[in-house]
């Protein structure tokens, strides 16, 4: 099982400052290419200050540019609010800036505060990331395209420069439903899921979804599930009781814009209370000592998912989140790997 960091930009603050919020995730990002993690993953959003990343792909070269072997996810991309004209070229040049390290991770949206004030409307988003999808996956394997549907109309066009891949970087498939996973992991995409704050038998579903879809397509099948996860470690039982509290916060701010009513104020996403009860969110989340997470991994390895994004940033130090990266990978991540990690 393989291991990635979340570098999720959350900015509660302003007063800290956004180039200090991504010189913390670039340290983030240079750690965990020290440690060996197998990728640094990046989202995207817009117009708030949770999950705060408005320009991805620059973002994936700027931690190219400081690393050399970890791959950079996106996770996700949001495909409704780009023109695929303009967004394949930046693939395109991406992975090169990248040296091919790029793992495209796409999705529909989800924050309806974000989406309906980018012009997207959130009963729209389904069609135009399916009509956006197969638009970029055309404009990235044939090198002519044109296109007649409901949101393209345009004549025959060539992404310049030409991808490196055929087809671009690997494309992964950001799902929850398990009956969307089941259908695109079918059509071959690797697939980005989770439960969010909790509900262990949804993690069953769409683990099963996504074998069953896998056992059907024979030996050849390529396909891998990445689980995404708040993730830290603590030192001891009242290390944990605070770093749950912190999260039990966060996850406050995330249901505000995902499931809640979208109350932002000056881009700050207003804390609501957190519905999940916090003693069910503890146990849901992957927050505790080495030997715990090592206990709480092991059932997803056992289930045989294939990746762990672990988002360590939801309002703890940089300090204190860097020493659980490291924590992270010389204490528990050995348990999972066939190799031990290299030391920072």
């Amino acid at each position: 099982m393989l291991f990635s960091i979340q570098l999720s930009a959350d900015y509660p603050d302003k007063a800290y400052g956004g180039d200090r919020v991504y010189g913390d995730m670039l340290d983030q990002a240079v750690l965990a290419d020290r440690l060996g993690f197998d990728a640094v993953s990046i989202t995207e959003h817009h117009l708030m200050n949770c999950l705060m990343m408005p320009a991805p792909l620059q973002f994936a070269v700027k931690i190219a540019a400081m690393t050399s072997q970890i791959k950079i996810m996106t996770s996700i991309v949001v495909l409704p609010l780009h023109d695929m004209r303009v967004y394949a070229g930046e693939v395109v040049v991406a992975d090169i800036f990248t040296d091919g390290r790029l793992l495209l991770g796409v999705g529909r949206g989800a924050f309806a505060y974000e989406m309906e004030r980018m012009g997207v409307p959130m009963d729209e988003t389904q069609a135009r990331f399916n009509e956006s999808l197969d638009v970029l996956q055309a404009l990235l394997s044939q090198e002519e395209v044109s296109w007649h549907g409901d949101y393209y109309q345009f004549d025959p066009i060539t992404i310049m420069p030409r991808p490196i891949r055929l087809g671009g970087p690997p494309m992964m498939m950001a799902v929850m439903n398990p009956d969307g996973i089941y259908h695109c992991a079918k059509r071959g995409f690797h697939i980005q899921t989770t439960p969010l704050s909790g509900n262990h038998q949804l993690l069953l579903d769409q683990v099963s979804a996504f074998n069953r879809a896998k056992d059907e397509m024979g030996d050849k099948s390529e396909v891998t599930l990445t689980l995404s996860r708040v993730a830290h470690m603590a030192k001891n039982d009242r290390d944990k009781k605070q770093k749950i509290e912190a999260a039990h916060r966060y996850y406050g701010r995330f249901d505000n814009v995902f499931t809640g009513p979208g109350l932002v104020d000056h881009g700050m996403v207003r804390p609501l209370e957190c519905q999940t009860p916090i003693d069910e969110l503890g146990e849901s989340l992957l927050i505790g000592t080495p030997s715990e997470m090592i206990d709480k991994l092991a059932p997803y390895a056992e289930l045989g998912i294939d990746r762990v994004i672990l988002n360590p940033n939801f309002g703890l130090s940089a300090e204190e989140t860097l020493e659980a990266i490291q924590c992270f990978a010389e204490e528990v991540m050995p348990h999972f790997a066939k190799q031990p990690p290299m030391v920072a």
